[in-house]
């Protein structure tokens, strides 16, 4: 039994504790974006916004180690109002893994300044590891046909690489997500598949040849998508996953039940979105790009109108819609390309798309029809772009606010 001056001194030494103890503060918010029952979120809020493709941002590193002049790209996009990059986290070719394979050490070093230079220009990264659909296979000598073997050297590769990228960099505030590679779908149960097999360059360490066996098939796909998936979230389980994927063809149901070009209806399309983008991955991945002849998935007419659906099934699947590519190339003439840009812009906002990214920043090699730089004539794109975040970030608020009141 415990005596009343007992009780009473543990009251007073309590309030006495309570009074003279620090404030607990809330706790810290995890890095870098999640999907919140279907909103995706930074920071703990709701965000949306708009960055740029900054594709050569890692490999300028890889093929010639003095060139850092990312840095100042970063601080330069950062100043303009763009907040984050997607950009190739790896090399394209087989042999621009040779540094990886021989000095892991020195590689991961040259990748770790592009991740401080991020965090130092307060700009996001979301980058993609596997980049090119046949590369991996092409390191460890095995047929692309491997990638839908889960016991094959293809996915110990992956896998591995994966688990060192995420262990290096998931404690850094730029890395906002994980991307597995680009528009592997495009290419996945092709009718003419034979035509479309990997190129065949010996002197960058590609095979000698081709065959059947290196035709990508969507089961391949998947199964790589899978283990990449699920070897992200061992050791991440809030950052947002994405496949990296285009829009699905117009044909591209057809093209895996029948083998045939027939276009696809737009339940079709939703079954092969959601096919192609499964879980844990909680988003949807698309590339988002002018058409000849407007021949446009989802039984749409023109590109704002692919967007408005796929953003419904988006949100019906209750996963956020990134458009990890959209764009108006140079080749269509001065007005016709930021009529076309506008466009573009303009379907993202009004369709409240959470996240998406211009193609491409500051890669030279594509000078003729996507380069955009603070210098040449599509700058313009990068002040639309900043115009439309800072809407965006007025939106967000206001809805925010609204749901409290």
């Amino acid at each position: 039994m415990i005596s009343p001056n007992t009780v009473a001194t543990f009251v007073i030494c309590m309030t006495a504790s309570i009074c003279c103890a620090k404030p607990v503060s809330a706790p810290e918010q995890p890095h870098g974006l999640s999907n919140r029952r279907g909103v995706l979120t930074l920071r703990g809020k709701p965000y949306s916004g708009v960055g740029v493709n900054y594709f050569s941002l890692f490999y300028r590193r890889i093929r010639k180690p003095s060139d850092v002049s990312y840095r100042k790209g970063l601080e330069n996009l950062s100043a303009a109002g763009v907040p984050f990059v997607r950009f190739m986290a790896c090399g394209f070719w087989p042999i621009d893994w040779d540094l990886y394979l021989r000095d892991r050490e020195t590689y991961f070093k040259l990748l770790d300044d592009v991740v401080e230079s991020a965090e130092k220009a307060n700009i996001g990264l979301i980058p993609s590891l596997f980049w090119h659909m046949a590369t991996v296979p092409d390191i460890v000598g095995e047929p692309m046909d491997q990638l839908g073997n889960p016991d094959s050297k293809t996915i110990a590769f992956i896998r591995r690489y994966t688990k060192e990228i995420v262990l290096r960099y998931r404690g850094s505030p730029a890395i906002w997500a994980w991307e597995f590679g680009n528009e592997y779908n495009l290419h996945a149960d092709l009718p003419n598949a034979s035509k479309h097999r990997p190129k065949v360059v010996p002197m960058l360490k590609t095979p000698q040849k081709r065959t059947k066996r290196d035709e990508l098939s969507s089961q391949a796909m998947l199964t790589a998508y899978g283990r990449f998936a699920r070897t992200v979230r061992k050791y991440d389980r809030h950052r947002v996953l994405i496949t990296g994927n285009s829009v699905p063809r117009p044909s591209a149901y057809h093209n895996s039940k029948e083998k045939t070009w027939k276009t696809d209806s737009i339940e079709q399309f939703a079954q092969i979105l959601l096919r192609d983008n499964p879980a844990p991955f909680d988003t949807i991945c698309i590339h988002a790009y002018p058409r000849a002849k407007n021949e446009y998935s989802a039984g749409a007419k023109d590109l704002a109108g692919m967007i408005k659906a796929t953003q419904r099934i988006s949100l019906k699947a209750r996963k956020p819609l990134f458009i990890g590519e959209f764009g108006a190339p140079l080749t269509l003439g001065k007005d016709a390309e930021r009529a076309r840009f506008t466009e573009l812009i303009g379907a993202i906002e009004s369709n409240r798309v959470p996240l998406s990214a211009v193609w491409v920043f500051d890669h030279a090699g594509q000078n003729k029809d996507w380069n955009i730089t603070f210098d040449n004539k599509r700058s313009y794109m990068l002040k639309l772009i900043a115009q439309a975040n800072q809407r965006m970030k007025i939106a967000s608020q206001r809805r925010l606010d609204n749901t409290k009141k």
